[in-house]
């Protein structure tokens, strides 16, 4: 009966900056007053799961009251404008705030979902099509998508098919010939229209 759990004594967080991942895990604190053997997990993924910045976590019980929490942070992929604020979409389907940060990923147009976005991206990275040369991409009510390059060169992809659409863009621009081109449009079936 008079059997006392040792307390927690130590949360580590690592993965975030230094500044990050001291400010995550000052929001544990709570926990100090528990005992490792008998921690409630939701309670931490409930902190967790509310961060932005986070991808993927995992948690390390070091006993007798040591707490680990190694996290993978998200990578940013796209800014996005809402209601004029620029935010960064990350590989976690989440909007975080851009607080004027500069990265070179694309800025995304148009009134598009999430997930059409990340296929647009997986495609796009199943191909040889390099990403980081990408400035803007634009979604048309349609379903399709519009890529600029940072090069000012503007493909027009059809709905379907995307990646033999990007295959066929890269063979053009690896193609001399086809240098200081303005637009490829691959929308028409069985037809690519390039205009210099």
């Amino acid at each position: 009966n008079n059997f006392n759990f040792p307390k927690i004594k130590e949360i580590k967080v690592s993965g975030l900056s230094e500044e990050e991942n001291i400010k995550l895990s000052k929001r544990f604190n709570f926990l100090k007053i528990e005992s490792l053997f008998f921690l409630n997990k939701s309670k931490i993924e409930d902190v967790l799961n509310s961060n932005n910045l986070i991808e993927r976590y995992f948690i390390f019980k070091k006993y007798p009251s040591s707490l680990e929490i190694k996290i993978n942070k998200v990578k940013y992929l796209a800014y996005v404008n809402k209601n004029g604020i620029n935010f960064f979409l990350g590989s976690n389907g989440k909007f975080i705030n851009a607080n004027n940060e500069t990265k070179k990923i694309p800025f995304l147009f148009g009134n598009f979902k999430n997930h059409e976005f990340y296929q647009l991206k997986k495609i796009i990275d199943e191909s040889n099509f390099d990403y980081q040369k990408i400035k803007n991409l634009f979604f048309f009510p349609s379903g399709r998508w519009d890529i600029e390059m940072h090069s000012g060169l503007l493909i027009k992809l059809p709905k379907d098919k995307l990646k033999e659409s990007l295959d066929i863009s890269i063979k053009i621009l690896n193609d001399n010939k086809f240098k200081n081109l303005k637009i490829i449009d691959l929308r028409q079936k069985n037809q690519v229209i390039i205009n210099g």
